[in-house]
Order: C-alpha cells, then structure tokens, then sequence
C-alpha cells in the first residue's frame, strides 16, 4: 500500500515559533503554500500554521501580525503521521483530526507534508471521495 513518504510533498519549510504572523505569510506566499509547519529553536514541529489562522486570529482580530509569534498561534500538540505509515492511516488521522494537511515525521525529523490534495491525486477515486466526504463535515 501507498506510504506517506510516497505521496507527500518534500521540502517542508517550517516557519519558526520566535518569527511573526507576518513572516509567516510572506513564507506561505513565496513557497505559494497555504500552510507551514510551526518549529522551535530545538528544530522540533510545534504544530501547523495556515494562512486562514493569520487572517482569523490575526487580522480579524485587529492584532498587529508584526507583534503576533507563529508560536503563540500553534494550538496543542501537532497531528502528525508517520513517513511508513500507508494511506489507510493517512485517511484515518484526516479523517479523525479533521486536518486536510499532516505534517511527515521520521523519528523526529520533519520530512515533508501530505496535504488532501496529494492523497486525491495518489489513491483511487472511491477513497478520495470518503475523504473529503469526512472533511466537509
């Protein structure tokens, strides 16, 4: 079966907690992604920061995205999946998390990212569908 490090995209750059939503925004429009992955000093994944939590916790807010840390918006522990992990899991953690991005761990390093877009374009269509079936909900 399809593993993660399969299917996902490599390369993810992360956005460091100590950096601001602003840089963070300007990294998600460089690398023309809707998402980067939050990491400490320490290289260890802190959570996932997409471009909707800037504009809703951030600007809706009236906050200053120059005086906001990405690190200040990582919320809990971040979901993650394992590089050997194979799509079934895959579709579960997604499904289960409702998170349409899960960063890929092998051991501690961060490795990549599968977003519900590489899992559309990697599995049958049957499966694809139950999975943004589950998401939409």
């Amino acid at each position: 079966m399809t593993k993660a490090r399969e299917i996902m995209s490599g390369g993810a750059e992360c956005v460091r907690t100590s950096e601001t939503a602003l840089d963070a925004a300007r990294k998600m429009a460089d690398l023309g992604v809707g998402a980067v992955p939050i990491c400490g000093e320490d290289n260890r994944l802190k959570g996932m920061l997409t471009d909707r939590d800037i504009v809703v916790k951030v600007l809706a807010e009236g906050k200053d995205p120059r005086a906001i840390q990405a690190g200040d918006l990582a919320q809990g522990e971040a979901v993650t999946i394992g590089a050997d992990d194979d799509a079934e899991e895959i579709l579960r953690t997604m499904s289960e998390h409702q998170v349409r991005r899960l960063p890929v761990i092998d051991g501690h390093d961060l490795i990549g990212v599968v977003s519900q877009a590489d899992v559309a374009r990697a599995l049958p269509n049957p499966a694809t569908g139950e999975l943004v079936e589950a998401l939409s909900y």
